[in-house]
């Protein structure tokens, strides 16, 4: 066994592997880019070593620096995790070149499964069913076009070299073909750097289901079981689990033989994964793929068994024999991981970013949490969105599932949003609860995209505003009637009649009016909520005369507890960010300002006149190029920034003709959504010069 290892990645998969490595005995090296000075991974190893700039191609992504941070640690291996270099031939010759253990297969075994083309050649040598298609080297496109006539569609077009969606395209009609081959190829050039592809026929409704692999360098191959992969967003995986449900026996033991067949013909010496699809209700799994690296589902597998399979990836590279033989592994209960993303999923999944304030990893019976962040942590927008994985382990799939729900309404990271609320809403969604799964859940779950609950928004709003009022009155979950000290906020009526306190809640640049009006604890509790829960009592009206009544009870300063007349209560998380009150409700985040009708009244007459002079960000996200100074003429839909956010680069463009005022953004700067990025001369109506001319 070597005694230090370098991890070459970084968050939740860094901080994973440190764990294992450090139960081994092994000395810790981490590697960070200027983005992650001071991220937890970088925190929990031995030593930390620097490698380069926020970007991932000038830091993570490089080979060459990785090695030189091996070479200058000492480090006797290193493990790539998954992601970045992960797969990369490269940086494996490069450590054998420098005596480095390299915790993976080796290169040859990388190069031959990376190609999709290549891998399926070998999969068929070896007797593995694959997917009707053509996998030839030619890609003349009159040929590739023939190729399809004899697929016949739907078939999809993939980048040979590639994964993630990217270079895939899905063809309906072969009248069509030659214009999405055209586009899958220049997008696999553009990811991957070549432009390759296969044709295949389309699986419609499928299954995306796995089997875990390991071999060592002696010749020992066994498999760890199955996984059920078919949650996918954009063909990237949302919830897995082990063992997969509803699957025949028969089928299971195809999945079995075909993932040894192909490991043995490769001569397989690692932790590896082989990936199939199978048509719903059909009994013969089709080869996908193969991921030679350790899989962001893994914790799945090592619930079931009760393996650490980075410990056992470690120690095969170190030259061990498998631990255990084939009938020595067992399998029992049921694990199932949500993957917790920095993404909005109500605004079609973008990206979001920010610091991480109050964090709880609950420690609940059968819940297990990886993760890379803590207080503190920054979420820039240079990397991959996911910051923890969230796993649920029992007896059943019933119980797994329960204790994962329990799981999602109890972790808490403020400041940041995530999917944390689609992950609830699709763990206790019927068709997840009855096993029926396909990689087309989501379009059936919720068909017309899912949104989140209206009711948690009218609770931000109101959280906020009380958030505010306990500003004015000096704050502390202690501090005395706020109510009547916040003169600032309170208009009275005839006199001896409440106090209500008016105000405007802006989201995004539309805002709501409120009256929250003060009611008498001392006459009990809200109707339909429990006494024990203490607090005080509201009446809420909205600006279209809708009221509702609330019991707000503050636990600490920066979390409220909002119970309403009817329905569950809600826990908030409320902080000050600048100009902002940023409130956070099971993963969802609102960046909320809380005005005064005066001042609400005067920054609308500021505002108003200034449609189209203002390019504000879509999204957050950090300004990778400026197209435009001041003075400069810009056209209708001309390109002024591009901006780039976890792996998404977008343009945003001039809404009408104008001149550019002021530029207030500049390369490298990150940006929270909504923020104005240039300012154009204000429009002048035609009528108006000419009445003053």
């Amino acid at each position: 066994m070597f005694e230090s290892l370098l991890i070459a990645n970084r968050g939740e998969i860094a901080c994973r592997i440190i764990r294992s490595a450090r139960r081994l005995g092994l000395r810790t090296i981490a590697v960070y880019s200027d983005a992650d000075a001071t991220a937890r991974h970088v925190r929990e190893a031995d030593v930390a070593i620097r490698i380069g700039p926020a970007e991932a191609t000038r830091s993570y992504l490089d080979a060459e620096v990785i090695v030189q941070a091996a070479i200058a640690s000492g480090a006797k291996a290193v493990h790539p995790g998954y992601g970045f270099l992960s797969e990369s031939t490269q940086l494996v010759r490069r450590c054998t070149e420098h005596g480095i253990a390299w915790v993976g297969p080796r290169a040859e075994v990388i190069e031959r499964m990376g190609s999709k083309i290549e891998s399926k050649r070998i999969a068929a040598r070896a007797g593995v069913p694959c997917v009707p298609g053509y996998h030839g080297d030619s890609q003349e496109p009159r040929l590739l076009l023939v190729e399809a006539r004899a697929i016949g569609v739907p078939l999809l077009i993939k980048a040979s070299a590639g994964g993630g969606g990217k270079g895939m395209r899905r063809v309906d009609d072969l009248a069509d073909f030659a214009a999405q081959l055209d586009l899958a190829k220049r997008e696999a050039q553009r990811a991957f750097g070549d432009d390759r592809v296969l044709i295949e026929k389309l699986i419609e409704r499928p299954r995306h289901l796995e089997v875990q692999l390991a071999g060592d360098t002696h010749g020992g191959l066994v498999h760890l079981f199955e996984r059920e992969c078919s949650i996918q967003r954009n063909y990237q995986k949302v919830i897995e689990e082990a063992p997969a449900p509803r699957l025949p026996a028969a089928v299971r033991e195809r999945l079995f033989t075909a993932a040894l067949k192909l490991g043995r013909e490769i001569g397989y010496d690692s932790l590896g994964t082989v990936e199939f699809v199978l048509a719903e209700g059909a009994d013969t799994p089709y080869f996908l793929e193969m991921n030679t690296r350790l899989q962001v589902e893994h914790p799945v597998t090592e619930m079931i068994t009760g393996l650490d399979l980075v410990e056992w990836q470690i120690r095969i590279a170190a030259g061990e024999a498998l631990p255990l033989a084939q009938d020595e592994i067992a399998s029992g209960g049921w694990a199932i991981e949500a993957r917790v993303n920095c993404e909005d999923p109500s605004r079609g999944h973008q990206p979001e970013f920010g610091t991480v304030g109050r964090y709880v990893e609950p420690a609940l019976p059968g819940l297990r949490v990886d993760s890379g962040i803590a207080a503190g942590s920054v979420i820039s927008p240079h990397y991959d969105s996911m910051v923890a994985k969230l796993i649920g382990h029992g007896p059943t799939r019933a119980q797994a599932v329960d204790r994962l729900r329990d799981g999602l309404a109890a972790f808490e990271a403020a400041g940041i949003g995530t999917n944390q609320s689609l992950l609830a809403d699709i763990v206790e969604h019927p068709l997840f609860r009855s096993g029926r799964l396909t990689t087309g859940f989501l379009g059936e779950a919720f068909p017309a995209g899912w949104q989140g609950d209206p009711a948690a928004l009218r609770g931000a709003r109101v959280a906020a505003a009380l958030y505010a009022l306990r500003e004015r009155g000096g704050g502390g979950v202690d501090a005395q009637d706020h109510w009547q000290r916040a003169s600032g906020y309170r208009f009275m009526a005839a006199a001896g009649r409440r106090g209500a306190m008016r105000v405007r809640v802006a989201l995004d640049g539309e805002e709501t009016a409120l009256s929250i009006e003060r009611g008498d604890s001392a006459a009990g509790p809200v109707a339909g909520t429990a006494a024990a829960t203490g607090g005080d009592d509201y009446l809420v009206r909205t600006g279209d005369g809708a009221a509702e009544a609330v019991r707000a009870r503050w636990t600490a300063d920066d979390v409220l507890l909002l119970s309403p007349g009817h329905g569950p209560a809600r826990r908030y998380l409320v902080a000050r960010e600048g100009d902002s009150i940023v409130v956070n409700h099971v993963g969802t985040r609102w960046r909320l300002q809380v005005l005064s009708e005066v001042r609400a009244l005067a920054r609308a007459a500021t505002t108003s006149g200034a449609q189209g002079d203002e390019l504000r960000s879509e999204m957050p996200g950090a300004v990778t190029e400026i197209h435009v100074g001041a003075g400069d003429s810009v056209s209708t839909g001309q390109v002024l920034v591009v901006m780039e956010a976890m792996k998404l680069i977008f343009p945003l463009v001039a809404a009408r003709d104008g001149v550019v005022a002021a530029v207030l953004c500049k390369p490298g700067d990150v940006v929270p959504r909504a923020q104005v990025l240039v300012q154009l001369e204000p429009a002048v109506a035609e009528a108006t010069m000419g009445a003053t001319t």
